[in-house]
């Protein structure tokens, strides 16, 4: 009786978080991107190459996902009851690393020329990302199925976030609901998931670790001009690059240092 009351409960959490995810947007008021936020504070060039900082700065970002990608093409004699317990538990992590190298590019795309045109391409990944790292904490904290099942509903949920934004853009209204509410769920629910259900892996506190550096690459992100105002070294948006490096790395290092928990 106490695991079946112990599902109902896990089912019933991720069931009104998931209903809160639909319902929040509808019922908020409209968020308008700001017409300025094309504005980065470090517009420097370097070497013919316009907001030279900005866009080099993806290269920690590549490498952090290439790092990743190149982890899990170790042989699966290797994964297998060493850092996956099932060898399918690979693909989400596949998608989530993929999805880093992909943001890393559109990024790079988008600020040689920032424009709303190019934005649309570097939140597709953005978004594909922060749903897959849920999928995986749903995976290896609630249930496997749960999470595969949940897996391309997350991400259809995510680009379709986006999906929703660039529509509402080219009818003037801009509503960033949707796409602001898939990251702060997805942060919010591996929060929550986290402290309330205990991982099948050792090092399973590593997640806060990624929490708390993508926290600090979207505060750099928000103070752009007043990191860069001291000093004009660095701009808090090539900062908040860095630190989203940092929290793939974190990932990364999770996945090769942890083991499977006996029971």
């Amino acid at each position: 009786m106490g695991i079946c009351m112990r599902c109902q409960n896990q089912y019933l959490i991720f069931g009104i978080l998931s209903v809160g995810m639909v319902l929040i947007p509808i019922l908020m008021p409209p968020i308008s991107q700001p017409v300025d936020y094309h504005q980065f504070a470090d517009q420097r060039t370097y070497f013919g190459t316009p907001n030279f900082f900005n866009v080099v700065s993806n290269i920690f970002i590549f490498f952090s996902g290439l790092v990743g990608l190149i982890l899990l093409m170790r042989p699966r004699e290797f994964l297998l009851h060493i850092t996956f317990i099932k060898f399918s538990e690979r693909w989400p992590y596949f998608i989530l690393f993929l999805s880093v190298i992909m943001a890393s590019l559109a990024s790079t795309y988008y600020h040689l020329a920032p424009d709303n045109a190019r934005l649309v391409w570097d939140r597709f990944p953005i978004a594909i990302g922060v749903v897959t790292l849920l999928s995986t904490v749903l995976i290896e904290r609630i249930n496997t199925n749960i999470g595969f099942i949940s897996l391309p509903c997350l991400i259809l949920f995510g680009v379709g976030s986006v999906v929703y934004w660039d529509w509402s853009e080219q009818f003037g209204l801009g509503n960033l609901n949707y796409y602001i509410v898939v990251q702060l769920y997805s942060i919010l629910a591996i929060i929550l998931l986290s402290k309330y259900f205990s991982s099948r892996y050792t090092g399973g506190a590593a997640i806060y670790v990624v929490i708390i550096l993508y926290a600090f690459a979207k505060l750099a992100e928000t103070l752009d001009h007043e990191i860069y105002s001291l000093g004009q070294v660095i701009s808090g948006h090539s900062v908040k690059h860095l630190f989203v490096g940092l929290a793939v790395f974190q990932i990364v290092h999770m996945l090769q240092n942890r083991r499977p928990l006996l029971k």
